[in-house]
Formats: C-alpha cells, structure tokens, sequence
C-alpha cells in the first residue's frame, strides 16, 4: 500500500478516513501533511501516482481506468472498515469522481462526503469545450501554465527542474483530456457533494457537479486564482470545513 498511498500520520481511532488525489504534475506530500494538521478524528491517505516521487521510475499512467483500477485495488480492504470521504483538486477531482463511480457501480459502496476543487462537472459543456494542452509544445504549454498562476517562480526559471516536473503534468493532462463521461440519468450517489474555487480562477461549470448526487450540494469560493487552496488561510477554512462534516457524518453513517 505505501507504494501508491502516502500516510504521514496513521490515527488506528480516526472515525474516517480522507483519500486525497493529487492536482495535474502534483505529487503526495501537499495533502499527506494535512494528516498533521486535522485532528485526530482523520486520516489521511494521499495517493502517490506513477512517474513521480518515491515511483518515479515507473512508467506514468495513460488512462483515467489504469488510476481507478490500481487505487481501488490497493484501498478497498480500508474503505470496507470506516467512512471515507474523497478530496481532489483539478485534475484530482475527476480521480476523485472516477473512482467514487468504480466503487458505487462495482462496489455499491459511496464515500460520506466527495470534497471537489477547481474543476468543471465532466460531463459539462465547459469542460467538453476546454481546449487540450497536453499536445501543446513545451514553450507554448509554459505560457499557458504562467498564465493560470501558482506555479512557484522558482520552478519556471529553473530548466533541469521543469525538465522532471513537465513530463508528469503533461502526462496527466493527456489522461484528464482523454477522460469522457456521460451525464447519468439519475444521480449516482446520495452522500453530501462540496465543491471549492478560487474566485480569480477561469469559470468553472461547478453547478453541473449537482446532477452527481441526491444529497446535499454546497459551492464554497475562495479568494484567489487556480491555487487558491495553497494560501494558508484558505487552507485552514478548508480543513476546518471538511473536519466538521467528516465528524458529523460518522452520525449519519451509523
């Protein structure tokens, strides 16, 4: 399991558990220290995909079925023993979304909460219509990645580093891209769904995220653009948010 899951702080007593997926390029270590920070009611699981950090060897994934098939395989005897919710960010809320619709469908299991940011429902016209990056050459995808922000400067100025951190945001991307889903006809769960945004961000399709559930559907906006869960004291209201409906919800699944 630590091959594909990170796990800074293993809490045996949590009432849930909280599987985080990585933004486009991203690795485990942003969300794996929020195991630090949320109280000891959570644990937290941040999932480590191929061609980076500790497997950054490994080949990367080509498809949105080979994440969702290997995160599945790996987490399900835990997912069997408490409440879990899902957490991702961009990229990471269409891992989130495609593995809570593997696990409803296959499974018949749902999470208690699914926590989605900075993405458009993806089966909107929004999201159909965004142009592909992946294809884009190095100087022209640089641009577009300046242009959307949180980037850290450092990075883009440093060429040896870009030349290891493109290749996993492209290859995500290219998955991300290649990732189509229908609109169901009903909805597919009936847990509680919270989207999160940066104000500053390009528009997202964010109320087409509503036709996922039965339950309660919240929009929560942030000051700042496509990084906005980086500033700390979005983080914090962010971590107080999921903290108090992960407690509440042990309830409720009971």
């Amino acid at each position: 399991m630590d091959k594909v899951v990170n796990c800074f702080k293993k809490r045996p007593d949590a009432v849930a558990r909280l599987i985080c997926f990585p933004w486009a390029g991203g690795g485990s270590i942003h969300y794996a220290r929020w195991g630090n920070v949320l109280s000891s009611s959570v644990e937290v699981l941040a999932v480590k995909l191929p061609g980076r950090e500790s497997r950054a060897k490994e080949p990367f994934f080509e498809n949105m079925q080979q994440i969702v098939d290997e995160v599945i395989s790996v987490l399900l005897p835990l997912l069997k023993e408490k409440p879990f919710a899902l957490f991702g960010h961009s990229f990471g809320a269409f891992t989130s979304f495609a593995v809570a619709d593997a696990l409803k469908k296959i499974h018949n299991m749902e999470p208690v909460h699914i926590f989605l940011s900075g993405a458009s429902a993806p089966y909107s016209e929004t999201r159909i219509k965004t142009p592909k990056r992946s294809d884009l050459s190095d100087e022209d995808f640089l641009k577009w990645l300046i242009s959307i922000g949180g980037t850290p400067p450092e990075l883009l100025a440093n060429p040896e580093v870009l030349k290891l951190f493109l290749p996993a945001l492209k290859a995500d991307l290219h998955v991300v891209e290649n990732y189509r889903c229908n609109k169901a006809s009903s909805p597919l769960f009936s847990c509680p769904v919270t989207c999160f945004d940066g104000k500053d961000d390009i528009p997202h399709d964010l109320q087409a995220w509503k036709d996922i559930t039965s339950g309660d559907f919240t929009i929560k906006m942030f000051h700042g653009s496509h990084f906005y869960l980086k500033d700390s004291g979005n983080e914090k209201i962010i971590l107080d948010y999921i903290t108090k409906h992960l407690e509440t919800s042990e309830m409720d699944y009971l």
